[in-house]
């Protein structure tokens, strides 16, 4: 597959987000419009030393595709190494992350902390794409550690010099986490210096950002995090109003708890009903979030147990006025 082949099947991807983005979520984001989708970061050392868990993380179906598998590390011989434990589970593509703001993963001199060591950021690509055997290899990285040091046109150049098939830029410093605004300017001046694709991510929460962020930047596809949260059909209000200049509205009350009581099938389905509905309980509070009148019930929500249980708390929203 071609990079560019990733952006053939609508205008915004899903965002990769630790303990989020499953098998599950990026299907019904898929099925939502999302064009392609990204795993949850696996940790390269562990995959190295055969860890179950990790390897779990990699699973992919048909119903999620095409999607890519994010490795995180700061070894390019490990990095190259777990390529190996990657190449099985058949991936459209394998990110690098240099972007993820844990301090768990800074410690370790992982993810956003290599904005601080572009040199290196280029050994572990150029690593990663030697053993990828032509699998394209994508980076997500950040406009730099700090407001200080912002190196995104300088790391973004190493990048491509050392075989990256494109770069997802996240318009935020490490030091800024999450907060707004996202440097739009900065995404800009990034796919002005390369050749290779750039897509941007940072505050895309509606189609008319989605247009925004593609007009402003020149950028040549966008991603799509938070937004999705409690909120697959997205993707597909984006898709609408970038072909035709409208979309349709948000689902009503009834439609939306449809959509949350399916993602809970689907996620018992595939872990059990304890673990699916542990689970489910944060997808719960996304879904009904704005619900006007659902706050009285948001504990409840937060402390789901059974899917009998999350039906009940479904039925009393569905008949809410909208």
């Amino acid at each position: 597959m071609q990079v560019k082949d990733l952006f053939k099947n609508g205008y915004a991807a899903l965002a990769p987000m630790a303990g989020v983005t499953d098998g599950v979520f990026r299907a019904i984001c898929v099925r939502s419009g999302a064009a392609f989708t990204v795993t949850e970061m696996v940790s390269a050392k562990a995959l190295t030393l055969g860890d179950i868990k990790s390897k779990e993380l990699m699973a992919l179906t048909d119903a999620e595709r095409p999607a890519g598998i994010q490795i995180f590390g700061n070894d390019p011989a490990v990095m190259a190494e777990s390529v190996s434990q990657v190449l099985p589970f058949r991936p459209d593509f394998i990110d690098i992350n240099m972007g993820c703001p844990a301090p768990k993963i800074v410690k370790n001199r992982s993810g956003s902390f290599l904005m601080k060591e572009p040199a290196l950021a280029g050994e572990i690509v150029r690593a990663v794409a030697d053993a990828a055997k032509g699998l394209p290899v994508t980076v997500k990285m950040r406009t730099g550690w700090d407001e200080a040091s912002k190196n995104h046109v300088e790391f973004a150049r190493i990048l491509e010099a050392n075989g990256a098939s494109a770069i997802v830029v996240h318009g935020r410093t490490r030091e800024r986490m999450y907060m707004p605004p996202a440097d739009w300017n900065a995404i800009k001046e990034v796919k002005n210096a390369v050749r290779i694709p750039v897509t941007g991510n940072g505050d895309v929460f509606s189609p008319e950002d989605a247009k925004r962020m593609y007009e402003e930047t020149g950028v040549d596809f966008i991603m799509v995090g938070r937004a999705a949260l409690g909120r697959p059909w997205i993707f597909r209000q984006i898709n609408e109003y970038l072909k035709t200049g409208a979309y349709a509205p948000a689902p009503g009350n009834k439609e939306r708890m449809s959509m949350m009581l399916e993602h809970a099938r689907l996620i018992c389905k595939a872990r059990g009903e304890t673990h699916g509905m542990f689970d489910m309980r944060k997808h719960a509070l996304w879904y009904t979030k704005g619900i006007r009148g659902s706050n009285r019930l948001r504990n409840r929500f937060s402390t789901v147990k059974t899917y009998e249980e999350l039906c009940e708390l479904a039925s009393i929203i569905s008949e809410i006025n909208e």
